[in-house]
């Protein structure tokens, strides 16, 4: 989807996908600290930014909207914090390395000649014990309707998330049968569910979604 079509639906009234964070984000504060810098990938209009800011993380907050990333920095304001924000293209963009103790990734869907390299990006952009959180619509969101993009290339499954994450026993993993630790990386989730969005006008109801929480290994 292009920028035009993202600051086309951030100029419509209200917050498109609402000002309250992901809830699986919020399930995930055990890995922050305050003072820990953070990462929001793709972040449109700013709930989960501004809610990694009010964690008391230092937050850059990056998106191609410039009509998300001004309300993403008005919805701050009106909480009493402050993030960073940078207009991207993130497929040409120039990713941090070693930067970022958080990167989250909600709902971010890219097409598949970029997919396996922006998520290659994310893992870089980490430093050392750095921890990924991302939550992705699967296929079968195509049967739900509730909110991602209406393409099946676009969407993400286990074993393509095991592929561009490198997890050894993909299935063992998904069950929590084993750590799933390669080399670079410590595979903290994987799972694969249905879930029920609140969150806005645009994700709201039954949803099939998968969810990584990878921590990238100390040196």
């Amino acid at each position: 989807m292009t920028n035009d079509f993202w600051n086309s639906r951030f100029s419509e009234p209200g917050y498109a996908y609402g000002t309250e964070p992901n809830a699986f984000l919020t399930t995930q504060t055990r890995h922050f600290q305050p003072g820990m810098k953070a990462l929001a990938v793709a972040d449109g209009e700013g709930r989960n930014g501004v809610w990694l800011a009010q964690q008391g993380l230092d937050v850059l907050s990056v998106d191609g909207s410039e009509v998300g990333l001004r309300k993403a920095r008005e919805l701050a304001q009106s909480r009493g914090v402050s993030i960073h924000t940078e207009l991207a293209e993130l497929t040409r963009w120039q990713w941090p390395e070693n930067a970022f103790d958080i990167v989250v990734a909600i709902f971010i869907h890219f097409p598949p000649e970029h997919r396996a390299r922006m998520h290659a990006n994310m893992l870089r952009a980490l430093k050392p014990g750095g921890v990924l959180i991302m939550e992705a619509f699967t296929p079968e969101q195509l049967e739900y309707k509730t909110g991602g993009p209406p393409v099946r290339e676009m969407l993400y499954s286990v074993e393509m998330v095991c592929s561009d994450f490198d997890i050894p026993a993909c299935a063992e993993v998904a069950q929590g049968k084993s750590p799933g630790t390669t080399p670079v990386t410590e595979i903290l989730l994987l799972q694969q569910t249905v879930t029920e969005l609140h969150e806005g006008p645009y994700h709201r109801g039954q949803a099939a979604v998968v969810r990584l929480v990878v921590k990238r290994r100390p040196l």
